[in-house]
C-alpha cells in the first residue's frame, strides 16, 4: 500500500503553514507560503538554489518564527508553545550534524531522547529505552555497528544512525534536511531504501524532505512543493507536481522528468532552447 493510498482529507494536521512572510534585513524570504502536510504523508521540498527551503525547514521544525502568517506544528501555534518541548517531539535529520565528542551509533542515537549534539552529563535512559534505541539501530542496518565510534562511520552510516536518532523519540513529523549529501551512489540507494523501509514500519509519521536533486527522493514520496523565489510555485501529489513542465519552470531550463519504478530522474531537454520555456 502506498503513503498516498492511506492518507485522506481526515487524517490529523500535523503541520499548518499559513500564508507565511519570512522577512530578513529587509528582503522575502518566504512570502504568501501555505503548507498543510497530514500523518503519514510524505512531502519532499524542491526549488532553486535561494528558493526558500531551508527557511521553510526551519519553521516547520519549530527553531524559527515567521515574519507574519501562522504556523501550527503537531497542533501548537509557532509564538504561543515552549519550543524546546515541541522539538522533542519533532525528528530531525541533517547530515552535518555536529558533536563535540567522538561518540558511538549507540551514544548518538539515544540523543535523540535528550535533543541534545552529545550524551547528557548524569543523564540514563530506562531498560526500555536502550532496547528500543538498539531496536531502531538495528532496523537501519547498523545492529553491528553499534559500538562503532563516529569517526570511522561512512557518510552513508551517519545518515542511517541520524534516522535512528530521529525515531527514537516516537516523532509525529520527522524533517529531512538534504540527507543524501555526500553520499556514492550506492550509499545513497542505501539510504534511500532505508527511509522507505521506516516510513512503511512506521505508517503514522509523516515527513518533509529538502533535497536540490530529484534522484534523491524515496520512491514513498507521496507529495512535493516546488518553491521559487520565496513562493510556492506548485504544490500537491507528487506525480501532479514533479512533472517536466513545472520543474523547467521553477529551476527555468528546460528538462525532462521521468518516474521509473517509482523513482524520479531529471535530465536536460535536448533541442529546444531555455527561452522557449
Amino acid at each position: 500500500m502506498t503513503p498516498t493510498s492511506i492518507t485522506s482529507s481526515i487524517a490529523p494536521v500535523v503541520l499548518d503553514v499559513a500564508d507565511v512572510r519570512v522577512a530578513r534585513a529587509g528582503r522575502d524570504l518566504l512570502a504568501g507560503v501555505s503548507l498543510r502536510v497530514r500523518a503519514a504523508e510524505h512531502w519532499a521540498l524542491i526549488g532553486p538554489n535561494g528558493a526558500g527551503k531551508t527557511t521553510l525547514l526551519t519553521l516547520c521544525g519549530a527553531l524559527g518564527h515567521p515574519t507574519s502568517g501562522t504556523v501550527d506544528v503537531l497542533g501548537r501555534r509557532l509564538g504561543r508553545v515552549d519550543l524546546s518541548e515541541l522539538r522533542r517531539r519533532i525528528g530531525h535529520v541533517d547530515p552535518r550534524h555536529r558533536m563535540l565528542r567522538d561518540n558511538t551509533v549507540h551514544e548518538v542515537v539515544l540523543t535523540g531522547l535528550t535533543g541534545s549534539s552529545d550524551p547528557v552529563a548524569r543523564w540514563s535512559p530506562t531498560p526500555a529505552e536502550e532496547a528500543r534505541a538498539r531496536s531502531l539501530t538495528a532496523s537501519v542496518g547498523l545492529g553491528a555497528r553499534s559500538t562503532a565510534r563516529w569517526s570511522v562511520l561512512s557518510q552513508g552510516e551517519r545518515g542511517r544512525a541520524l534516522i535512528a536518532r530521529a525515531l527514537l523519540a516516537s516523532p509525529a513529523l520527522l524533517l529531512l534536511d538534504e540527507p543524501a549529501t555526500g553520499l556514492d551512489v550506492a550509499a545513497r540507494e542505501h539510504l534511500l531504501d532505508t527511509l522507505d523501509e521506516v516510513r512503511a514500519s512506521h505508517p503514522d509519521v509523516a515527513s518533509v524532505t529538502v533535497t536540490h536533486h530529484l534522484e534523491d527522493l524515496p520512491a514513498s514520496t507521496s507529495h512535493a512543493v516546488l518553491l521559487r523565489d520565496g513562493r510556492v510555485f506548485a504544490q500537491g501529489p507528487a506525480d501532479d507536481v514533479l512533472t517536466s513542465e513545472l520543474v523547467s519552470a521553477a529551476f527555468d531550463h528546460p528538462l525532462v522528468i521521468e518516474r521509473v519504478a517509482g523513482r524520479w530522474s531529471a535530465r536536460t531537454r535536448r533541442g529546444r532552447p531555455a527561452s522557449s520555456m
